[in-house]
């Protein structure tokens, strides 16, 4: 027989191990030292920056040497021989806020939705048309208590102060004399023969109580007075219409009216508004004559 000869594989040791991978790492790290190139990007070149000055000046002339940028020209000027760069003296203070309560903005009310009173009415005609009348809608008017309680206070008491001024004015124009005047223009019959008879009893009375001043002064002059006489009689008042120039005949013939007075009623007539004459105005000029006479002539009364 033959023999065969069989091969027994050699072991694979640590050592073996570490030398197939220092010769994989020694191939990896030629591969990538001599066929792969490194490049390395330049940094681009940065931009310029300017430094530009707002100011709040300026004027047409160029400064030579400008020492700042800014918006327009200006040549500066000051006492200073180092170049400072512009600004304001004072830099506005900065809002502080204060503890309190925040504003609540107010929201827009949403307008109510108005109602329309009373219902709506269909009416229908055959099978396919329905026609739709709807009411119109009526406000109701508020009532007259509320439209007054809507009114201001200060405006209602301002609104019955006027009312009241214009019911006094009203009264008063109601309670006003009824006043009829005298004079040279009088043409009815019954203010003349009332005036004659007044005359007469006031040139009577002057003439018994003519003033003692004036007769030892020889003092003579006219005054023209309005003497008021009432429905009884009375004098009502004495207005002096043109001064004598002399106070001693002034006063004399309002004393000689006062002395004169109560005159008979004044005559019962009634004025274009129907109402009875309640006072009778006569107007006369009063003359102290020489040889101490008084005597009064009619006046005319624009």
């Amino acid at each position: 027989m033959n023999a065969v000869a069989t091969s027994i594989p050699h072991p694979v040791t640590n050592a073996d191990r570490m030398g197939v991978a220092l010769l994989f790492s020694l191939m990896l790290h030629g591969i990538l030292i001599l066929g792969i190139g490194w490049h390395f990007a330049k940094p681009a070149p940065s931009l310029p920056t300017l430094d530009v000055t707002l100011i709040n000046t300026s004027n047409a002339e160029t400064p030579k040497q400008a020492d700042f940028l800014a918006q327009a020209n200006n040549a500066g000027g000051g006492n200073s021989d180092k170049a400072h760069r512009p600004g304001a003296p004072f830099s506005g203070p900065l809002p502080v806020t204060q503890a309190g309560i925040a504003p609540v903005p107010l929201m827009p009310a949403a307008p109510a939705q108005q109602t329309q009173s009373g219902p709506h009415i269909l009416t229908t005609t055959g099978a396919a048309k329905t026609t739709a009348v709807q009411q119109r809608d009526t406000r109701a008017e508020p009532a007259p208590q509320e439209r007054v309680a809507a009114i201001p206070v200060q405006q209602r008491l301002e609104m019955a102060r006027l009312a009241q001024e214009v019911r006094d004015e009203q009264q008063a124009y109601a309670r006003r004399p009824r006043r009829k005047y005298i004079s040279a223009n009088t043409r009815s019959v019954a203010d003349a023969a009332y005036q004659v008879a007044w005359v007469h009893r006031i040139e009577r009375i002057g003439n018994l109580n003519y003033p003692d001043a004036a007769r030892r002064r020889h003092l003579h002059g006219n005054v023209v007075l309005s003497v008021t006489i009432g429905a009884d009689g009375h004098v009502r008042g004495v207005t002096i219409n043109t001064s004598s120039g002399y106070r001693v005949l002034d006063d004399a013939a309002i004393r000689i009216v006062h002395l004169a007075a109560p005159f008979p009623p004044i005559p019962r007539e009634k004025d274009a508004d129907g109402h009875r004459i309640t006072e009778l105005v006569i107007t006369r000029t009063w003359q102290f004559l020489p040889g101490n006479h008084l005597q009064t002539r009619g006046t005319a009364v624009p």
